[in-house]
């Protein structure tokens, strides 16, 4: 016992489970996964992006269907998440890699650390806008700092120019003849960068479109340089992140709508309208039928009127097989949106091209994602209310309406569709009779932690407001 002892006992307080720092690939790892899983979720506390896209509608509760954003603090949900959970760990992953280069440098070239710090940069660009296009304006410049508690709001469009040419340097800076992040740490690609320089190329080309009417010539230079540095070109290359069978790696919206046990939801009859009108394949695939009709043997679909009081659960659910999957992969940017998004920057005129064989192209890639056949998307695209020459008064109409069904699963993407094209129209919700949110407010906390910078974006943005406007929603 006396040899055993000692008089250092420096280590005694130092918890070995919980290092006070990590590598910063597992920051990155950390912070993609926190990404994902809230773009992915449909937790009513925090992620209700597919209630304000009108493609679900809920049962029970409908708070947050009529656009009821701060009765369970659902912008300080996002705001925290986004900001703490993945800026700050992409933040502190950088700058490890600072510190600690000379070390790297020991183990791996610096092309690949120069990889590593491009593919940081273009998930920080890419959780940028998506809180820009929340919120509008936000701590940018001064957020991430721990010092200061209380950072001022830039202007959403100056934010826009900043992360798109950190976004031309991360794409100046990535080479493709080198990995990225080793040893699974890349949850999205794997470490391949040539993936990467085609997901930041497709990010470019979406925020390009962003600019529609409000910078055109910035937004066809854009879309132009992405094009040609290369794309997505088919569904293989999609930005995706795979979940796993078992806790705490499972889908976000199995644990949701499986494993809780909780029968919220049901389709909104907005998007089963407008699938039943066009006879769309993927139905069986983004909803359950809600009976069989004995005398033709045919399966209906029905949902429930959106955002009303009352709706039960014999209406379409969203209980299919693949959304009751656990290991479904959560997306962030895919081929078909990229194809989308090429026929609009035709209409445009920022690239040539034939806007009706992108969209064509389009609603093929996602009715194959979806399980189903390119035979099938061919019939569908023949339909008169599907079909480029016949289906809608006017591009923003046509592709509006197939890229917003299309965004099924991606409900943030699918209600900026709605407020960037137009379509397709939402109606106002059932018993508040609110309009769909062209943004959120701001976290009701900022006003007392924040409050003169608060007050400040506020009056800057039109009113701190719902219905004020982000600076592209123009058309």
């Amino acid at each position: 016992m006396i040899t055993s002892c000692s008089d250092d006992l420096s280590d005694i307080n130092t918890d070995s489970k919980n290092p006070t720092e990590v590598p910063h690939e597992t920051l990155v790892t950390s912070a993609t996964k926190s990404l994902v899983d809230q773009m992915v979720n449909t937790n009513v506390n925090t992620n209700i992006y597919r209630l304000l896209a009108q493609y679900w509608t809920e049962t029970t509760y409908t708070d947050e269907a009529n656009f009821n954003l701060i009765n369970r603090s659902i912008p300080q949900s996002h705001w925290n998440i986004m900001y703490a959970d993945v800026l700050k760990d992409l933040d502190r992953a950088a700058e490890l890699m600072d510190q600690r280069e000379q070390e790297l440098l020991v183990e791996i070239p610096q092309e690949q650390i120069d990889n590593q710090r491009a593919i940081i940069e273009i998930l920080k660009v890419y959780t940028y806008h998506v809180l820009v296009d929340t919120f509008g304006d936000i701590p940018y410049t001064e957020a991430l700092d721990i010092d200061n508690t209380t950072p001022a709001y830039d202007d959403d469009l100056a934010i826009y120019n900043d992360i798109i040419e950190r976004l031309n340097a991360a794409i100046g800076q990535l080479n493709t003849g080198f990995n990225g992040f080793r040893n699974g740490s890349d949850l999205i690609y794997d470490g391949n960068t040539g993936d990467w320089m085609k997901f930041a190329n497709s990010l470019k080309l979406r925020l390009a479109l962003r600019l529609g009417g409000v910078d055109d010539t910035k937004g066809a230079t854009m879309a132009t340089e992405a094009i040609n540095a290369g794309v997505f070109s088919s569904n293989d290359d999609n930005a995706t992140m795979q979940y796993l069978q078992s806790s705490p790696n499972t889908n976000p919206l199995w644990e949701d709508l499986v494993q809780s046990g909780r029968t919220d939801f049901v389709a909104a009859n907005t998007i089963v309208d407008a699938m039943n009108q066009r006879e769309d394949p993927r139905r069986d695939d983004f909803f359950a039928p809600n009976q069989d009709d004995p005398d033709t043997e045919e399966i209906e679909y029905e949902g429930g009127p959106y955002a009303a009081s009352g709706n039960q659960h014999s209406n379409s659910t969203i209980y299919s097989e693949k959304f009751e999957n656990p290991v479904l992969e959560g997306v962030l940017l895919d081929y078909s949106e990229v194809q989308f998004l090429m026929a609009e920057a035709v209409e445009r005129g920022y690239i040539t091209g034939d806007a009706e064989e992108f969209y064509n192209s389009a609603i093929e890639a996602s009715i194959v994602y979806w399980g189903g056949t390119s035979d099938e998307a061919d019939d569908y695209i023949d339909e008169d209310n599907v079909n480029y020459s016949t289906s809608g008064d006017s591009w923003q109409e046509k592709i509006g309406i197939q890229k917003w069904i299309s965004l099924y699963n991606r409900g943030f993407e699918g209600w900026s569709t709605y407020r960037k094209l137009g379509y397709p129209e939402l109606p106002n919700a059932a018993v508040s009779d609110l309009p769909v949110p062209n943004r959120f407010t701001y976290p009701v906390i900022e006003a007392s932690a924040n409050g003169v910078n608060y007050t400040a974006a506020g009056e800057a943005i039109g009113g701190n407001t719902q219905q004020t406007k982000i600076f592209w929603d123009v058309d």
